[in-house]
């Protein structure tokens, strides 16, 4: 019998608990024409848009469709499971437009500007946080 990743957490490895995952909201709440609508790509939800869309069913800020289960708990969960991949993927998004600015000569002022900090110091430090994360493979704690 096949074991429910989103019930009973598993001992299997963080990329097949990913797949699973995704797997799972996708089959619930993209498995139509319509409700694929939700998402910019056509087959299958990016990571961030399963969990979008997880998050708008449940707060009731979207409306399931017709034949559509509502978000269940094993469903919350698998969001939940998404998020570490999510989070490596801004890291390394970030981590490479910061790389980007200062290689194309912003300042570290006007970095933090950019990304509301209140100084360079404390921009050099969130890149240097961000690029470890993102060096690290986004390796969950």
């Amino acid at each position: 019998m096949p074991s429910d990743h989103f019930t009973h957490p598993p001992a299997a490895d963080r990329s097949r608990r990913d797949f699973a995952a995704l797997q799972r909201l996708a089959e619930r709440h993209a498995d139509t024409e319509t409700r694929r609508r939700r998402h910019t790509n056509p087959y299958l939800p990016e990571p961030y848009e399963a969990v979008g869309v997880v998050l708008a069913l449940a707060a009731g800020a979207a409306e399931t469709t017709p034949g559509e289960e509502p978000v269940d708990q094993a469903d919350l969960i698998a969001a939940l499971t998404l998020l570490p991949r999510i989070r490596a993927d801004v890291d390394t998004l970030e981590a490479g437009l910061l790389g980007l600015a200062r290689s194309r000569g912003l300042t570290w002022q006007a970095i933090a500007h950019g990304l509301g900090l209140g100084s360079a110091q404390a921009a050099r430090q969130r890149f240097e946080r961000v690029a470890g994360r993102a060096a690290d493979g986004g390796a969950a704690p």
